[in-house]
């Protein structure tokens, strides 16, 4: 299989399966000399993990983190830094009576028609749980930015039709809601909703905002290797994205050019815009302004509700699929996002560096 790799400078490779031995990463090219120790990761995989909520699956995982390499007294060494997180609450038999039918909306058919074969153990490679090793990657990948002075933030943006009003965004009720979302009172109505789909059986999805503060301008490739296009191209790649929006997204193809432009103004002896139309982000390079993006998430595919299907046989069937699942993944999948985005800033910025004369001369002199 291929494509398990990410990024140019700052590489990450996943690796591992939802029900076997472990999961993981190697992380290629994180420069040497950054304070770094399991607990700064495991921070952020206590935020993804199962079974912290009534909204989530309950399936029951530490999900502890352990550096195998990269890392001594303390600080990165600037060779591969390989990251392992053990599976410890593998049901396989859960999922034995799958191994004859294709689930609608997960990826079993997808895989069965590419490779012939297929891990039925709750998705194999492409469970949810492969997002540990981007997670895991993303804790580093955020720790160096945090150095630079750029900070992310993702959050759930609404649950079904359930939206938060950004008059009352409260940071740390992203950390304390079950949904994460920012606002205390839109969580309450978003958990209601998914007491009423839990009861039909049924699953919801939502979107995922994410904010990036600090970051200067003129990070980004102009042509192929666009800011946002490569921003959209990591958050696609997580499995339950359908659609990624940068800035105002979709809105802006209802409106006139003298309705979307950002203007430019000077505060001080810096280039501002008074609006962010664009998300932080012209011609695929930074405007030195919030980069602002947002992830479609779909509605859990695994749900008790009956679906027809086919078998391996070709046979037209109906299933109720069993197992824990979680009624949405939005809440879960917030940190996955941050992290994927954490990742391509990181690695933009290090392409960067070769961009002009002065950048090398300032490393290694005249």
């Amino acid at each position: 299989m291929s494509g398990s790799s990410y990024g140019k400078l700052f590489k990450i490779t996943t690796w591992g399966e939802s029900h076997g031995k472990a999961l993981g990463v190697v992380i290629d090219g994180c420069p040497a000399g950054l304070p770094l120790s399991e607990d700064d990761i495991q921070i952020f995989l206590d935020r993804r993990k199962p079974g912290k909520t009534k909204i989530s699956t309950p399936r029951k995982e530490d999900d502890k983190v352990e550096i195998l390499s990269g890392v001594f007294e303390g600080k990165t060494t600037g060779t591969p830094i390989s990251l392992i997180v053990h599976n410890t609450s593998q049901r396989s038999s859960d999922y034995s009576e799958i191994a004859s039918y294709y689930r609608p909306g997960h990826a079993d058919y997808t895989f069965d028609a590419k490779y012939g074969f297929r891990d039925y153990r709750g998705g194999g490679r492409s469970s949810a749980r492969e997002t540990i090793g981007r997670v895991a990657a993303g804790a580093v990948a955020s720790k160096l930015l945090n150095t630079l002075g750029i900070h992310l933030c993702a959050y759930t943006k609404s649950i079904g039709p359930v939206g938060i009003d950004e008059n009352k965004f409260n940071p740390q009720a992203i950390l304390d809601t079950p949904t994460c979302m920012p606002d205390y009172e839109a969580s309450k109505e978003a958990e209601a909703y998914l007491a009423e789909c839990m009861k039909d059986y049924d699953s919801a999805g939502g979107v995922i905002e994410c904010k990036i503060e600090g970051c200067p301008a003129g990070i980004g490739e102009p042509v192929f290797d666009k800011l946002d296009s490569d921003i959209a191209k990591a958050i696609m790649s997580i499995g339950a994205v359908k659609a990624v929006e940068i800035g105002d997204g979709i809105q802006v193809s209802t409106r006139r050019g003298s309705e979307n432009n950002d203007s430019f103004v000077m505060q001080g002896d810096k280039v501002c815009k008074s609006t962010n139309h664009a998300g932080g982000i012209l011609g695929g390079i930074s405007d030195g302004d919030t980069i602002i993006f947002r992830a479609h998430i779909k509605p859990t595919p695994s749900i008790f509700k009956k679906q027809q299907t086919v078998n391996n046989k070709g046979e037209d069937i109906e299933i109720a699929i069993k197992g824990r699942h979680d009624p949405v993944v939005v809440p879960r999948a917030v940190v996955v996002v941050e992290a994927m985005a954490a990742i391509t800033l990181l690695d933009a910025m290090l392409v960067n560096m070769g961009a002009r004369v002065e950048n090398l001369r300032k490393v290694y002199g005249e």
